[in-house]
């Protein structure tokens, strides 16, 4: 985690549990959202962290269950295990993240969770909304009322009950297909070899050195994860064992560069076009290909990266004596495993090593708190108790086993003692806080997927965090930490009675009931904020539940798919915490909608979180903020990242206050003939998806329902994009207008030639492969890159697969039955083949557009008003052949 200048402006914490940050320009863009379990979970606890103190806020397997002898008191969950297939309908947005590899990974594993107290439960959560093939939960305790300050699973009723079996049912509620089980004993460490990967939040430091000693000389070795959350101070510690790969560091695609020129040199200069940044940095590994001239660099050999710049670097290779460099060429990143040493625990006490920052304000606090958590073990073990909150005697006697241990230290002694920082974390000490064990709870679930995938860098060993910045300005009367005999006296131990009371009369507003959302909610709803009679928690969302929220948006179950988002996410929280007073609405909040969202509204609100998936939405809840000066809490996540940002009047700039730079725009030739990356063809193939299938059949329902307003207003615009579009509604009308299903394949069939043989056909015909430009240079040169028309084959699955799916979206929108058939690729293949695809000669002095200026691709030689009224007249008479109330179906892209 990283404090930074987002790329969007704000002080934003931005965190990225994938691995290292390569550069400051890692930081999050606003412009979009997706979710994973763990990383909705860090981001909304950080979030929720800070609300704290309303003034700042201002500011193994299924055996592990069936044991012969009965001893361990085990029982089942009703998972069974994870199908072989992946379900991409679920895991669609972590398999785009994490890929299909590092899911089936994933799925074969087994995970142990020790201490289910608020940080077990919800890396349990995580863990089982990711999808690991097995979770056992161990717990010997009973649940407290304490418990429910933190931990979602439990409500009063489960007071006196074992804390691993209360929790079975719940979780097992959020994927069916994962086995979960309970222990109840004393674990063993035998017990660990069930185990891919084994997490520890409540155990003494002697047995968890013992522990992690034998999961670290296991063979193979098992993920060992210790992990605390003591009031505002948490820990992490994690030992992979002695040899641990990683098989991808950063889970990025490779970066490639278009070559310009290679120098014939020692070490030689390699430029890269300048149309977008080459992310390469020194000691990468790269590969050649399409290399003309200096084809000695195509033999696939990787070559290491030196002085690596925006647009050029050197390789450790001299070419002094290669063939002179021509044209073409594509570097691309080869990624090599890492290996890396974990030391044990044992060892890593006492030579800690680097600490992973998560502050550099607090550049010095990782030592003092690595000594602290020690000391506090100490007193445990000699007391058999926690410190008691407020109690000065217990923070004395903190400060003095931690100075006992710093003194018998050499090189890592802490030169000066915090005794102020000592006391508020033993005051604290015996609080699991519910946004502290949301935050860590995220990253040591994703610690566990890298220990179970070998995807992403893991954590290198320890990290410590803390916010004792929440804490409330003013001193703290002991009084008012004692415990109220009530849910929320954890959380009073560490702010005060007084306080809490504010947090429970708060008004607060949360914007968006996604993966976020429902986090946000929950944390709420523990912490016990609008909970009191004068509270009101207001959520508006106007989307409904789908079958892909449900591996993230936890507060969602199957049965509630196709229910609206808002009054389901606030049912689940009133579940959680019944005195939480929520108005659950269904509308977006815009300008549309002020007469809901007024000015009385706001001015009663006492902060507002933000939980959206769009800038335009973010900026308009910004602005309104801004105008009633009301506190925003806002955060999103991109993947594996993530950043929030605390919005506070009179201190922080808000969240419009400056924008990400505009994303670079290619241009409209690059895209339509001339495209040279990925992103290229996927903005031409969404623009194709949008005009066809949602803008057309929109303009032919709008001339269909008015055709005289409608050719007025084309005869008063009179220009390209007026004859544009009613030429496509004319096709879309006559010659292209399906009426069969056989029909939709025809069409299908035809497009599929236009787009991938017949334009590359023209093109390559009116730029042949040795074209030169006016001044001589060959015309396909770097970034151009010269294309090959594909031959149509119902053997290509891929070519089958987009007939299948641009005949089944055509037929939607002509409203025609889809035959069960068309995905049977031996049914499909026979009606592919009785459509006939006729020859395609190239014509003679067409224009293909090459200025990158040019806006529109449309020629510049023809009178639009002639060509328009032509049109018109030609839709007048296809539209007396239609039937009465004929219109199409729009298609909006649904990712």
């Amino acid at each position: 985690m990283l404090p930074c200048k987002r790329a969007g402006g704000g002080e934003a914490v931005v965190l990225e549990v994938a691995g290292p940050i390569r550069s400051p320009e890692a930081s999050i863009k606003k412009h979009k959202i997706t979710d994973l379990p763990p990383i909705a979970s860090a981001t909304t606890a950080t979030t929720a962290a800070n609300t704290g103190n309303v003034r700042s806020a201002e500011k193994s397997a299924a055996s592990n269950s069936n044991n012969s002898n009965g001893a361990d008191s085990s029982i089942m969950g009703l998972g069974n295990g994870n199908p072989s297939d992946i379900d991409e309908d679920l895991h669609s947005r972590q398999l785009a993240v994490y890929g299909r590899e590092t899911m089936r990974r994933l799925f074969a594993s087994n995970i142990l969770i020790s201490g289910m107290q608020g940080l077990g439960a919800e890396i349990a959560k995580n863990l089982i909304l990711a999808g690991v093939k097995s979770v056992t939960l161990h717990d010997e305790g009973v649940v407290e009322l304490w418990d429910l300050s933190s931990n979602f699973i439990f409500s009063e009723d489960d007071v006196g009950k074992n804390r691993a079996l209360a929790s079975i049912q719940k979780l097992q509620e959020l994927n069916n297909a994962v086995a979960i089980s309970a222990l109840t004993t004393e674990l063993t460490k035998e017990k660990l070899s069930d185990f891919q990967a084994v997490v520890f939040t409540d155990i003494s430091l002697e047995k968890a050195v013992e522990f992690d000693d034998y999961c670290h000389n296991h063979q193979p070795p098992i993920a060992f994860i210790k992990s605390e959350v003591r009031g505002l101070f948490g820990n992490i510690f994690c030992d992979f064992g002695p040899e641990f790969t990683v098989f991808d560091v950063d889970g990025e695609e490779p970066h490639t560069g278009i070559i310009a020129s290679i120098s014939n040199d020692n070490p030689p200069l390699i430029s890269c076009v300048d149309d977008e940044r080459i992310e390469f940095q020194d000691g990468d590994l790269v590969v050649f290909s399409e290399v003309h001239g200096m084809t000695e660099l195509n033999d696939g050999k990787p070559r290491k990266v030196k002085n690596a710049r925006p647009y050029s670097f050197s390789i450790d290779e001299d070419t002094t004596n290669y063939s002179a460099y021509e044209k073409g060429g594509i570097v691309t990143q080869v990624k090599q495993p890492k290996i890396i040493n974990f030391k044990p625990l044992r060892e890593a006490l006492k030579d800690p090593g680097d600490f992973l920052l998560s502050d550099f304000s607090k550049f010095d606090r990782p030592p003092v708190l690595h000594l602290a958590f020690q000391a506090l073990d100490k007193f445990i073990q000699e007391l058999g108790r926690f410190p008691v909150a407020g109690s000065e005697e217990d923070a004395q006697k903190i400060i003095s086993l931690f100075t006992n241990i710093n003194d018998n230290l050499a090189d890592e002694r802490v030169e000066e003692i915090d005794h102020k920082l000592l006391c508020h974390f033993a005051f604290g000490a015996r609080a699991v806080l519910n946004p502290m064990a949301a935050m860590f709870g995220g990253i040591v679930g994703q610690e566990v997927v890298k220990a179970c995938s070998g995807k992403f860098h893991p954590l290198l060993q320890f990290f410590y965090f803390d916010s004792v910045e929440s804490l409330p300005s003013e001193p703290l009367d002991p009084r008012d930490l004692q415990p109220l005999n009530s849910r929320y006296d954890a959380q009073i131990s560490v702010f005060g009675s007084k306080l809490q009371k504010k947090l429970e009369e708060a008004k607060v507003f949360v914007v968006g009931s996604g993966a976020l959302g429902c986090e946000f909610l929950k944390n709420l709803a523990l912490m016990g904020v609008s909970c009191g009679n004068q509270g009101k928690l207001t959520i508006t969302d106007d989307d409904v539940i789908e079958k892909s929220n449900l591996s993230r948006q936890f507060l969602f179950r199957d049965w509630n798919i196709g229910q609206a988002k808002s009054t389901v996410a606030a049912s689940a929280a009133a579940l959680i915490n019944p005195h939480l007073n929520t108005e659950a609405l269904q509308i977006r909040a815009n300008p549309e909608t002020e007469n809901v969202f007024n000015d009385t509204f706001w001015e009663n609100l006492n902060v507002v979180v933000n939980a959206l998936d769009n800038v335009n939405a973010r900026l308009y809840i910004d602005q309104r903020c801004l105008y009633f000066q009301k506190p925003l809490l806002e955060s999103g996540t991109l993947g594996a990242k993530c950043n929030t940002q605390m919005v506070i009047p009179h201190l922080t700039e808000n969240y419009g206050a400056s924008r990400d730079p505009p994303e670079k725009q290619a241009p409209m030739c690059t895209v339509h003939s001339f495209p040279h990356n990925i992103d290229h063809c996927l903005t031409w193939a969404r623009s194709e998806f949008e005009g066809l299938l949602e803008k057309t059949p929109a303009e032919v329902n709008a001339y269909l329902t008015s055709p005289t307003e409608y050719a007025s207003a084309m005869k008063n615009a009179g220009d390209a994009q007026a004859r544009d579009n009613l030429d496509r509604v004319l096709e879309c009308l006559d010659k292209e207008r399906c009426e069969t299903f056989q029909d939709c394949i025809t069409w299908a069939r035809l497009r599929f030639e236009d787009y991938f043989a017949d334009r590359v056909k023209q093109l390559t015909f009116t730029f042949p492969e040795n074209a030169t430009t006016s001044n001589g240079t060959p015309f396909w040169s770097a970034p151009k890159r010269f294309p090959r028309p594909l031959q149509f084959s119902v053997d290509d699955l891929s070519h089958l697969q987009f007939l299948m799916a641009a005949s089944i979206l055509r037929a939607e929108t002509y409203g025609i039955p889809i035959p069960d058939w068309v995905k049977s690729p031996v049914k499909l293949a026979d009606a592919v083949n009785k459509v006939i695809v006729p020859d395609f000669q190239p014509k003679e002095n067409v224009k293909i557009e090459t200025d990158e200026k040019a806006t529109s691709m449309s020629t510049g030689s023809i009178d639009d008003a002639v060509v328009i009224n032509e049109l018109l007249q030609k839709l007048e008479k296809c539209q007396k052949q239609l039937p009465t109330g004929y219109k199409m179906n729009p298609i909006q892209f649904e990712k």
